[in-house]
């Protein structure tokens, strides 16, 4: 028995005429007979009483009918659900995040993605950067999100954003009032820097600023995160440089500054990884809602 079995029975049944059957299905009527002979000796039942009208169902013939149609309403859904799997459309796709980017761009993205893909099934778990490379080489994940990358053979990286650096501050700090803060300024203060962990991080790129600058900074604190970091800041601990994602967090007395006579560069990165040689559709298609939020997105234009 086969697909092409079920369909010409299901027809014979529906059009309870062997002839109005063959014409529905474009065949002629002796192998439409064959075939339903074929069917009946291989069950063992009579599914038909052929009559002077027509073909009419025995009740083993019903409930074949009800189970044939069962079958190809599964068939139909399994080879829908494949196509879709195969544009990308259905499945699983599991993301690492970390830090601040998680307070802005990637809630944006994964929101946008799901929007065009509601039957891919999003799960996210939080990485380090080197926990997140171990992941896709191991492919427990798919798509990992985090920045300063260093260029790796068998890892693809598609840039998200490039966003400004601002400074969290106390807002009865000295310098609170001003409407902006010479960079410089802020070798005279002691400073929060996140994220601890692996090297080079973030902390780095701040380190690296000031040196540029010509002075090294106060660390007051070194602390895993953007929201630990400007908690601090709350807390009177000191000031705190962070990405521009950052300032969606809202603590009553942090203000965000912009900062002058800042050395170039005075921005730091936010991307996307993933193994160069995944093919799955999903990813495709998640790379491509990159692309689409990049084009409307300020920060990735820069």
């Amino acid at each position: 028995m086969d697909l092409r079995h079920l369909r010409y029975f299901v027809a014979v049944a529906e059009e309870e005429n062997i002839g109005r059957a063959a014409a529905r299905l474009h065949i002629s009527q002796p192998p439409l007979t064959r075939q339903i002979q074929q069917l009946e000796e291989e069950l063992g039942v009579t599914l038909f009483i052929r009559t002077p009208r027509g073909m009419e169902l025995t009740q083993a013939g019903e409930l074949f009918l009800e189970e044939a149609r069962n079958i190809r309403s599964l068939v139909e859904q399994a080879t829908e659900r494949t196509q879709r799997a195969g544009q990308g459309k259905l499945g699983r796709l599991d993301v690492a995040i970390f830090g601040s980017a998680i307070l802005d761009a990637i809630p944006k993205l994964l929101l946008a993605f799901r929007n065009h893909h509601p039957d891919v099934k999003v799960v996210l778990h939080t990485m380090t950067k080197a926990e997140q490379i171990e992941a896709l080489r191991q492919r427990r994940i798919s798509v990992g999100f985090n920045r300063m990358l260093t260029p790796l053979e068998d890892i693809g990286v598609q840039q998200v954003a490039i966003e400004d650096l601002l400074l969290a501050i106390h807002a009865d700090h000295p310098l609170a009032h001003q409407p902006s803060i010479r960079f410089a300024d802020l070798q005279d203060h002691p400073m929060v820097l996140f994220p601890t962990g692996a090297r080079p991080s973030f902390i780095d790129r701040v380190i690296g600023l000031c040196s540029e600058s010509g002075f090294q900074p106060q660390i007051s604190q070194e602390v895993g995160d953007a929201v630990t970091g400007v908690a601090l800041v709350a807390g009177g601990f000191g000031v705190c440089l962070v990405p521009e994602s950052a300032t969606t967090l809202q603590f009553p007395s942090v203000v965000y500054l912009p900062l002058t006579d800042t050395p170039p560069n005075f921005h730091v990165d936010l991307s996307c990884i993933y193994r160069k040689n995944d093919q799955s559709p999903i990813l495709a298609a998640f790379l491509e809602t990159v692309e689409e939020y990049k084009k409307t997105s300020p920060g990735s234009r820069r």
